[in-house]
Order: structure tokens, then sequence, then C-alpha cells
């Protein structure tokens, strides 16, 4: 029978015995049962337009959509007439993301006002039940990936006209660089005025804006995009005859969906590797072709197994293999002879899976500070062995490792999603369903690439007492590459208006701590001239992340009493910001409330698992950047953690300033002797050279501001390069940024918070817009000052100042400009006498069996006083230090910031 016959067929038995608003969602339920029925079939294009009816007018349908630091709140409106000689129904329908909640609803009939309200559920089924609108009705439904649709449905007399108005909120979530909103666009009809507004405040500025070509070719290019440092603005406005299918047809062309894509800058990152394990079901030929596909990411570094279960649970290999071009060859075919057969022991694949972890963290082939994944993919309730979903969770979380994680894959409609999801919380994973009316494979890619590339681990967000209260979750077992994690809190009253926040976290060979500031009165007032920016974003925005939280406790309740409290804490939140939540439902009230329709929200449809495979390993990633962002209201009521001791420096010390002026502190004969190096921008000059201990330090110079053609470019360090040859580790300061890279690994940290970064024998301290400071080995320390100029100034550039102590432990072979005074030189100065200019005496120096005639003068030193500096008295000496420093100052000139200079000279 045809699906509108058997719908039919449904609605006509229903209201024979129901009324017709319970019908109106009882057919949409149907509607799902019939799809999971016919299991490929979409139901995007049944029953949902926007705009229900057979003989209406819709005047205008307008989408509008406010993000403000990754919040969001949309706004949906239409008005539509019913220009049809008859009474009918009238549908308006919107299909939302799952993750959002909707707010409010408003619908205007004639005049007649409906509100709506957020209500305790059996609080709002009461009071619908005592005022049901007749002709009336209104509802939820779930279907899809990622999107569930609101309903509502109102039955009127010819020549009406009605107003619909849905608000609804999410949290933009970060994945693999990006956020992505999605405005699902399907009027099923002309619209004279149909507008889409897309508007982006982010405070701490826009990386980029783009609006994917999504709805097709048809609409290439209409999508208008205006942006500035923190703003932007998509505006879609397809007229009339723009939205047309065809020249001449009375179709519209827009069905599907509307995305933006957007990042932000970043005032601090961080990435690091991790190791991971999967554990995997193969029964579709789609998932047979997505596994083969991640089989092709392995590495050398990488270990994994592949686990098969079905009645019996197989493993590949008993032991985890590196992954060799001939071990994944083998894997590979393994994977493509596996047959599907009956039966699904989900526990003993389990428990293989993580002994094989044990086993090869107990042989040390697996790093502790390491993260090791099994992923789980499988599309059918457990059939053999220990089929209890409770009993399974618990033998899991018996013998899983604080360092092992799980991940869920459910498959198809018969999994049992929600066991997936706890087992995968509670064992600091996550889950993912995957769709068979989808491209299956696709969507495993997808989900392997988020989780694929864990950086750091056991990330913890902390503040200073007595400062905030009422804080979301600010400890994390992992961050992934490309997301973000977002901590919220209320901000208690106090004097200051600065709010700290300490975050700590690790890796396999990196140790963090970040600080960062901020002024929270500061930005209240910038949201407030804000037109971008909604009102009170930032308390929702903390309720939202509140209560999700409080949804996934929720289901991980060890006991009744727990469930319960929990729930009273979901119901008052989500009732006092107006969220319809499972727990919560929107009843929409006419004046006086004579009339009412409740909008509910049901439970996900069960969907459950079947026969299955795994693999599993620990798993090394390529480097991405870590994002630390944390919105200026978030925060955490601890002690700050303490910073790792700075080797402190001496008041005498070796100085590089300005363009550039050299001051070579030499303690044995007690003075300071300065010379300036006269060379190009762009040319990279040695400091430090010295391949005994594996050190060189370089810096990169660039050129002030031009005035006019024939005028003299003054050159400065724009970059300050420090390179640990034994561990491959480079530390590159520039005035923009700090890199920290071992080859494989790039940590990035911009000079806008403070941080203490240890890898490996490498500590690196960055002071918040002041400098940073570079220990290696605990034997050779660098600091790098940097210097801010206006930026609007004529000639003048920001720079780096260097600054090194005299006691670093240099082996003999050191070298460079600065190196090769580790080994302090026979110095004399006679003949002072009077010079050229009155101020400034000269004298003779005997250096290196050179006599130089030398001028006495001053530099500065701005270690103390950044802005006027302090006097160091100096002999200065003339042609870019010749016959001070060994041959001339161009042999110093290297071609990359971690060359090593060669010898001899």
């Amino acid at each position: 029978m045809e699906r509108a016959g058997v719908l039919k067929v449904i609605y006509t038995q229903c209201i024979s015995r129901y009324s017709k608003e319970t019908c109106f969602l009882f057919i949409f339920q149907s509607d799902i049962q019939i799809c999971r029925w016919e299991k490929e079939v979409s139901l995007n294009h049944l029953f949902y337009v926007a705009i229900r009816g057979d003989d209406i007018t819709v005047k205008s349908y307008k989408v509008e959509s406010r993000i403000t630091s990754r919040f969001c709140h949309t706004t949906v409106k239409s008005s539509v007439v019913n220009s049809g000689p008859n009474a009918q129904s009238i549908g308006f329908n919107v299909q939302i993301p799952k993750r959002a909640f909707i707010t409010n609803f408003t619908m205007n009939v004639n005049g007649i006002m409906f509100v709506g309200s957020v209500k305790e559920k059996t609080v709002a089924r009461n009071l619908y039940a005592q005022a049901r609108a007749r002709g009336k009705a209104a509802g939820l439904v779930r279907y899809g990936t990622d999107m569930e649709t609101f309903k509502t449905e109102v039955h009127v007399p010819p020549g009406s006209k009605i107003e619909f108005e849905l608000h609804y909120q999410e949290m933009m979530q970060r994945k693999l660089g990006f956020y992505e909103h999605s405005l699902y666009l399907q009027p099923g009809r002309l619209v004279p005025q149909f507008q889409v507004d897309v508007y982006i405040y982010e405070p701490n500025g826009i990386a980029s804006v783009e609006t994917p070509n999504t709805l097709g070719e048809h609409f290439s290019g209409m999508a208008k995009l205006t942006s500035s440092k923190d703003k932007a603005h998509v505006v879609f406005k397809p007229s009339l005859q723009q939205q047309r299918k065809c020249e001449n047809c009375t179709t519209s062309a827009i069905d599907g969906i509307f995305t933006v894509k957007y990042d932000v800058l970043r005032d601090s990152n961080a990435g690091e590797l991790h190791y991971w394990s999967l554990l995997f079901q193969f029964k579709m030929k789609q998932t047979v072709e997505a596994m083969q596909t991640i089989l092709d990411d392995l590495t050398l570094d990488d270990y994994f197994s592949i686990v098969d279960f079905n009645h019996n649970v197989r493993c590949w290999s008993e032991e985890l293999v590196p992954g060799s071009t001939i071990q994944v060859a083998e894997a590979k075919k393994y994977i493509q002879n596996i047959k599907p057969n009956g039966g699904t022991n989900i526990n003993e694949a389990l428990m293989r899976a993580v002994q094989m972890l044990v086993k090869a963290s107990n042989q040390g082939m697996i790093d502790p500070r390491s993260v090791s994944m099994i992923m789980l993919v499988s599309d059918g309730d457990p059939t053999v062995g220990e089929i209890k979903l409770s009993a399974i969770q618990k033998n899991v979380k018996k013998v899983m490792r604080e360092e092992f994680s799980l991940f869920s894959l459910g498959i198809g409609f018969d999994v049992d999603y929600d066991f997936l999801e706890r087992i995968a919380m509670e064992n600091r994973g996550v889950a993912q369903r995957i769709y068979t009316s989808h491209d299956a494979s696709d969507q495993i890619r997808r989900f392997y690439s988020q989780v694929s590339s864990p950086l750091l681990r056991k990330i913890t967000v902390q503040f200073p007492e007595d400062s905030v209260s009422d804080v979301t979750q600010n400890h994390f077992d992992k961050y992934f590459s490309g997301s973000e994690l977002v901590v919220a809190g209320k901000v208690l009253p106090s004097e200051s208006t600065t709010l700290n926040s300490f975050t700590t976290a690790f890796a396999d060979r990196l140790d963090l701590s970040l600080q960062t500031e901020a002024d929270y009165l500061e930005l209240d007032a910038a949201l407030a001239q804000q037109q971008h920016a909604f009102t009170g974003f930032a308390r929702q925005m903390w309720a939202y992340i509140t209560v999700n939280q409080l949804l996934a406790e929720r289901s991980l309740a060890p006991t009744a009493g727990k469930k319960r409290k929990i729930t009273q804490r979901i119901l008052t939140l989500a009732v006092e910001h107006q969220f319809v939540t499972p727990l919560t439902a929107l009843l929409v009230e006419s004046e006086e409330a004579k009339e009412r329709l409740l909008a509910d929200s049901p439970r996900d449809p069960k969907q459950g698992c079947c026969a299955g495979s795994g693999m599993v390993g620990p798993r090394q990633r390529t480097p991405v950047q870590m994002v630390h962002s944390i919105p200026l209201w978030v925060q955490m009521t601890t002690p700050a953690p303490p910073s790792h001791a700075e080797r402190p420096l001496p008041d005498h010390i070796t100085i590089v300033e300005n363009d550039p002026h050299f001051i070579i502190h030499l303690p044995k004969n007690n003075m300071d002797v300065c010379f300036n190096i006269d060379s190009e921008p762009g040319h990279i000059l040695n400091l430090v050279s010295d391949p005994g201990a594996g050190v060189v330090v370089n810096g990169q110079l660039v050129g002030s501001k031009r005035v006019e053609e024939k005028e003299k470019v003054n050159t400065y360090f724009g970059t300050i390069s420090v390179f640990y040859q034994p561990d491959g580790i480079r530390v590159s300061v520039t005035t923009d940024r700090i890199d920290l890279t071992d080859g494989r690994n790039n940590h990035s940290f911009t000079w806008g918070a403070t941080a203490d970064i240890t890898q490996d024998r490498v500590k690196v301290s960055i002071v918040k817009d002041s400098k940073v400071m570079v220990t290696v080995d605990d034997k050779i320390t660098v600091m790098v000052l940097l210097h801010r100029v206006w930026k609007k100034h004529p000639t003048h550039v920001d720079f780096l100042g260097l600054y090194i102590p005299n006691n670093n432990q240099y082996s003999s072979q050191a070298h460079g400009l600065i190196g090769q005074f580790g080994q302090e030189p026979e110095v004399r100065v006679f003949n002072l006498h009077q010079g050229a200019d009155p101020l400034k005496k000269e004298a003779t120096m005997e250096v290196k069996g050179n006599k130089l005639v030398v001028t006495r003068g001053w530099q500065k030193d701005y270690r103390r006083d950044k802005k006027r500096g302090s006097d160091v008295f100096c002999w200065f000496i003339h042609n870019s230090g010749k016959g001070f420093i060994d041959g001339h100052y161009a042999n110093y000139i290297v071609p990359r910031l971690d060359s090593f200079l060669p010898l001899p000279l």
C-alpha cells in the first residue's frame, strides 16, 4: 500500500476513537514507524513543509539567528492567510537541531493570541486536559540524524489570518575546527517576503566565516556576507522569481539546509598527540568501507587490533600490532571476509577488548599518559552471554582503567541507544547514532575524525575562591582536536572587575598550565552596545549547559533517590529559563486560557544492536592546535595552581634591544661592551650555537616602516627561536605568538594569557603581554621581552628584546654573536681621553689581539621599566662589532631559524 494510503487508514481509524489533535500527533508517530519498516526511506519530504495547507497564501517567512559568544537564539516567523473558499487546517512546521531547546511559541489567529510557556510535563498535561483547543494541535516529533520537528496545526474559516512565531536556543558545538549553524528551509511554496538573517558577535574576534552552497547551485552566491573584526551578518533573501524552480514554475526551489560556518580568534592555543583504541563491528557493507578508510589512516606509531563478535567473539590479533602497511593490509582482508551471523555477545567482546589494552599496558607498549580507546559499533541488543544491560555496564566499568575510554556507535533503529550512551559516558567517552537512511560510512568517518585526535588529558579549569558559584563541569578527561571546552558559572559580587582562570592539562610529553584574566564589566558594556547580540545570552548559556549536564547525570544516577533530586533541579532550571526538555512541555494558551495546545517532547524511539566486531589499540595522532576557550562568565572555586619556578636572572646580563643593540656583559672584566649589527630585514642572525649542548638561538630581523624611499630602514628582532636538538623541540617567539613544535605537533599561544608549558626537557613560561622565559635542560635560559608600539606610528614596529644570563652552562663548543663570549676573552681598556662628543669619552680596547677605538656610552635594560628602561653604561665598538666578535657579522647569517652556525667561521 502507498504510504499516503497507509497514513489515511491510520488517521481514519484514529479519529473514530480519539480527538483530531490526538490523531494529529499519532499520525506522525505512525509515520516514524513506517519509516522504520521501510528502513531507507527519508521522512524529510513526507508531511514536512514549513507551511501546510491546500489553498493558502504565505505572505512572509522569516528566520533570524543571533549568535553571541557561540550561543544562538533563533526566531522563525510566518504570516499565512486562508485564501480558499472553505475552512481548512493550516500547519506550521519547523525543523530544529536536536541539541536545541524550544523556548517559546506564539500564534495569532484572527486577532486571538496564543502564547506559550514551559511547564513541568505533568502540570502542562493536566492544564491541557482542562481546556483542549478545538481544531488546533501542536507537537514535537524526532527523526533523522540531527533534527526534531515542532509541528502545529490550526483549523480556520476562509479569509483567516494566522501568524506563527517560534523561538529556540542552542550552544554552537565546535567540531573539526568550525562552528556550524544549520537552518532547515522548506517553505513548500513561493513566498513574497522570504528572508534569513544570521548575526554573529564574538567579543574575541572572528577568524573566518563562510556560507557553503548547501541549498544547491540554484542559489549559488545569493547569500550575502558582511563582516568586521568581531561581527558578521549573513543575509539570504531570494526574490519571488529567484525562488522558482524554473522561469515559469509555481513551485519553490528552496528545499534543504542553509548553513553558516565560522570560527573565532583564540587567545591561547596548544596541541598535543595522544594514543587511542577502537572497537568496531562490520555487519553492513558501508561500515566495512568506512573501517577500511580508517585503517588507511593508521601509522607505525599506532597499535590496534580487531574484535569480531556475533554469537562468538574472535580477535584478528590477540595482541596489539603496529599500523604498518603489511598489518593494515591483513586487517583489511580480515574485515572483508567477515560474514554476518546471528547473535550478539557485547559483554564478552568488550571484556576481550579491555583485556587486550590491559595486557599491552602491562607490557609497557602503552604510555601511561596516553589515551587508549575502544570503539564499539553495534546494531542490535545483546542476545548471547550476559544480556542484562545493567550487568554489562557494571562489568565494563569494573575492568576499565582510568586511561582507557569507550566510544559507542549505534547503527540503525533497533539499537538501545540509551544503553550505548550510558556505557560510553560512564567510561570517559561519547556515543553517536548512525542512521542507515543516510550514508552510514560517511557518518562513521566523520565521527572518527572528531575523536581520533585527543590532544590533552585531565583538563581542569580553576578559579580563585569566592569569585564564582554554580559552576558547570570543570574537569574534563580529554580535549579533542578542533573542538572546544566551555565552563560557565555565576560571578559573585566583588570589588574587582577582573576574573582570573587557571587551566591545567597534560599530554604524553607535555604539561600545561594556563592563566587568563578578563574584565567582565568591560565585556558587559561591549555587549550592551552590540545590535548583533541578544539580551541575557550569558544567563541562558549557563542554564543551557547546566541542564544538559544534569540530563547526562540523570541517565547515570545510581539510585532512584539521586535521580529524583537531579530531576527536580532540571525541572526548576528548565521552567525558570523556559526550555522544552524531555521533562518539560510547552503549553500554548489563548487569552484567559480558554483554549490550550500542548507541545510535548517525546523520547527517541528505541534503537538497538546486533552482531559486531571491533578494533583496539593505542593511537598516536598528528598535531592540531588546542583551543582553550573560556567565556568571561566561566569560573571555578579552587585555588590557583603553582607555577613552576623560573631561574632568576642576575642584575648584570647580556642584552639585545632595539635596532638591534648588543650589550655583552663580561663578568670577569666587570664591564659591558656594546655594538650594533646593521643587517637587512629578513636576515637570520645566529646568537648562540652550541652543538655540544644541542642548543641554538637565532633571531630574524624585521624592518621599520619606510617613510621615504632613500631613508635608512632600522632593523629589529621580530622572531627569536630556541631549538633543542636532542628532543627536536623548537620554541619560536614572535610579536604575535609563541609556538612550541617538536617535529610532529604544534602548540601555539598568543601573548594574551599567562602560561607554563613543559615538554620533555624544555620549559616555557609566558607572562601575559610581557615576556617569555625558555629554559633548556635546566642549564640554559633565554628571556624574550615584548615591545609594543603605537600601531599608527609612521616608522616604528613591534619588536622583541633578548636577555641571556652569563651563568648559562654552555659546552666548550658554544659560539655565535653571544655564545662565543661564554668563554670570556681578556679585555684591557686604556688611553682614556676626550672624544669628539664632549659628553662621551673615548679609549683604546685591547681584545682578541686587536686594538680598537671605543666610545663610552649607554644602552637600555627594559626588564623593570618597559617604557623608559634603565641605563647600562658600556664601551661601544664601531663597525658592527668588528674586532670584538670573531670574523665579520655576515658570517653569523644562517638560512633557517633552527640552523647551527657552520664551523669554523
